[in-house]
């Protein structure tokens, strides 16, 4: 078989779609399909999602892209080699090993429905917030899966009885979608990755195992876990009723860490993807840095059950995209996503408006659960554009607020061993293809921000995964990043740093208004 009949898929489940892509092996995409899934919010700060729907979503991507890369003339049913998974993170849920059914709709990373959890925990544990960050990085807060599944063990019956009797599986989106796509009730395979394990409090970042400590201290039952394995290595094979049976599961990847090997992220280097919240992490090769300014010490990648770990500083913003898709749906003031840039576009500022999107609090670098959106400077001059660019604004100043901290905290550790070399930003996931957008996160960072031709890196990472792990591509070939640069686009800043200065030191005002506002009644 030649080269051109070689084809790697990728399953990419997000937050509000699923997608299946198709890459040949030139990493092309060659073949996808997306479905949008059903948003759940029975109240105010809660946010689950449909696991069945989700698994669906998923069956019908993989069918469509195959047809449609069939259609197009690719021989996809002999050469497809494997898939890789990439997810959404810490959307966590409970099912039943005898049923597959859901014991509960899964409760969505975004969810603050823990809160109370948290501030109980932070009162009875010793290192109170940071009880845990030794062992896993992260502090309590009710964006990681523990407190979901704790939430889960002391409110939902059937989880506590499925626990009891020895039925309970528990997984983030990752673990449920290998279990089916291998088998479900017959056999399915529990597992999960190393860089999803790292996001659900439980697990050891040196170990890359579940902590003993922290599960007798939580009172979560080790048995009802999955195994963790790496992000690049045969796990299983797709099972019969889905469209590609037999083929091999051989990457799976939390959707943050994919887009680093999307990005050919190496030691140093960051990126930022925009999506429904916006996430940014830099590879800080085999050394675990605990940050000292509100950021997260996380997994990067493992590309191997041998491979050398590779950590990373992440920065995780709750509402990015997601703010444009309240201002098409909740308030329609636009019809389409699409439509925000050039709405945005006819004013040149925001007019001294600023919108901070704290709709379920704020996260890096300021973790604050109380803390509730606002809109503020707003005058009789205030028009929707305004509105509008406030909102692009709002996503730029986040990421301005994590990369100021990851600065901070790789400096003080001796890694501004970039050299003389200029910071780049490297960019991706869909809000990038708005140039406005771009051009803003730019003149706010006062440093060029680099986009790819291929913006989807997120499911590109999990294919490179896949495809490392069953011999189409090589590590070096996949890092191997001087071929790619005549395929982005460069956006420089313009402004200038005076005015830059002013803005940001508004925008720090306007966060500091949305502190202790969620008991408003």
């Amino acid at each position: 078989m030649s080269k051109a009949d070689v084809f790697i898929g990728s399953i990419d489940q997000g937050t509000t779609s699923t997608r299946f892509i198709i890459y040949d092996r030139l990493a092309r995409p060659v073949g996808s399909h997306q479905v949008e899934f059903t948003q759940f919010y029975p109240e105010a700060g809660w946010v689950e999602h449909d696991p069945m729907e989700i698994l669906e979503s998923v069956k019908v991507c993989m069918a469509k892209a195959v047809d449609k890369a069939t259609a197009d003339g690719h021989n996809v049913d002999s050469g497809l080699k494997a898939i890789g998974l990439t997810n959404q993170r810490e959307t966590t849920l409970v099912w039943s090993k005898s049923t597959g059914l859901p014991l509960y709709n899964a409760i969505v990373w975004m969810d603050v429905r823990t809160s109370s959890i948290c501030r109980r925990l932070e009162k009875d544990l010793p290192g109170g917030r940071n009880h845990f960050v030794g062992t896993c990085g992260l502090p309590i807060s009710t964006y990681f899966s523990a407190l979901k599944l704790l939430w889960l063990l002391e409110n939902v019956d059937a989880v506590r009885q499925a626990v009891k009797t020895g039925d309970a599986l528990f997984g983030t989106i990752d673990s449920w979608l290998i279990w089916n796509l291998t088998g479900g009730t017959n056999n399915g395979l529990h597992v999960t990755d190393v860089s999803n394990a790292s996001r659900t409090m439980l697990m050891n970042l040196k170990s890359l195992d579940w902590d003993e400590p922290t599960l007798q201290t939580l009172g979560i039952p080790r048995e009802i876990l999955p195994k963790i394995v790496s992000n690049s290595e045969i796990i299983g094979h797709i099972s019969k009723g889905f469209p590609i049976p037999g083929i091999p599961i051989s990457g799976c990847l939390g959707d943050q860490h994919a887009a680093m090997v999307g990005q050919a992220c190496r030691k140093g280097e960051a990126k930022s993807t925009y999506g429904t919240g916006a996430f940014i992490l830099i590879n800080t090769g085999d050394e675990i840095i605990h940050s000292k300014h509100g950021l997260l010490s996380t997994l990067a990648f493992k590309l191997g059950p041998q491979a050398s770990t590779n950590y990373a500083l992440e920065g995780s913003i709750a509402i990015a995209g997601a703010a444009v898709q309240w201002l098409r749906d909740s308030l329609g003031i636009i019809a389409t996503a699409r439509e925000i840039e050039e709405l945005a576009s006819q004013v040149e500022s925001s007019g001294g408006v600023y919108f901070v999107p704290a709709f379920n609090g704020l996260f890096a670098p300021w973790w604050r659960d109380d803390a509730r959106g606002i809109c503020i400077g707003i005058t009789r001059f205030t028009n929707k554009a305004h509105i509008a660019r406030a909102v692009l604004e709002s996503m730029c100043f986040q990421v301005k607020d994590v990369l100021d901290s990851m600065h901070k905290d790789w400096n003080e550790k001796g890694g501004a061993g970039n050299g003389k070399k200029e910071f780049l930003l490297r960019v991706d996931g869909g809000a990038t293809v708005n140039n406005l957008l771009m051009q803003i996160q730019a003149d706010l960072l006062g440093n060029p921000v680099v986009r790819p031709a291929d913006i989807e890196t997120t499911a590109l990472g999990a294919a490179y995964a896949a495809g490392l792990a069953v011999g189409v591509w090589t590590e070096d070939e996949i890092f191997a990043s001087g071929e790619k640069i005549e395929t982005t686009t460069l956006f420089q800043p313009t402004v200038d740093p005076e005015v830059r200065k002013k803005k940001i030191d508004s925008w720090c005002k306007a966060v500091s208004r949305t502190f202790d506002l969620a008991d408003l009644f």
